[in-house]
């Protein structure tokens, strides 16, 4: 597990490709100071996504609902963990007036959803 990256992961940098060719910028990656450390934050919108692996974050599609054959009760413990976590910081940054996305790994075969999400997110803004 030592190998598995946390920040700056292929699909982060996928979304922030975008994020580049559809001209969405001022986002901060990982700021330590909102909970969760969202993937990219809009500071002045309060929006903040996060990009999350489908294995890791429990995403409801077949990369998943995998639970390794070996060590089966570390796993589920550790993704309950994850999704616990994950509902928590989501909803302590709604409690502070942000609007959240989560772009799943699973997602980013279709570039026309993921660009729709993200449109949604940072341009129909109030602020």
């Amino acid at each position: 597990m030592a190998r598995i990256r946390g920040k700056d992961t292929t699909p982060e940098k996928v979304v922030r490709r975008l994020c580049c060719e559809l001209g969405l910028s001022g986002y901060r990656i990982h700021r330590k100071d909102l909970p969760g450390k969202p993937d990219l934050a809009w500071i002045g919108k309060k929006r903040a996504l996060f990009v999350n692996g489908c294995f890791w974050h429990s995403h409801n599609c077949g990369s998943g609902r995998r639970v390794p054959n070996s060590n089966s009760s570390f796993w589920a413990e550790k993704l309950k963990r994850n999704r616990n976590r994950d509902a928590e910081n989501i909803r302590r940054l709604r409690n502070h007036g942000w609007k959240v996305e989560i772009i799943w790994e699973c997602e980013l075969s279709n570039v026309e959803r993921v660009s729709k999400k993200l449109m949604n997110l940072t341009v129909n803004a109030s602020k």
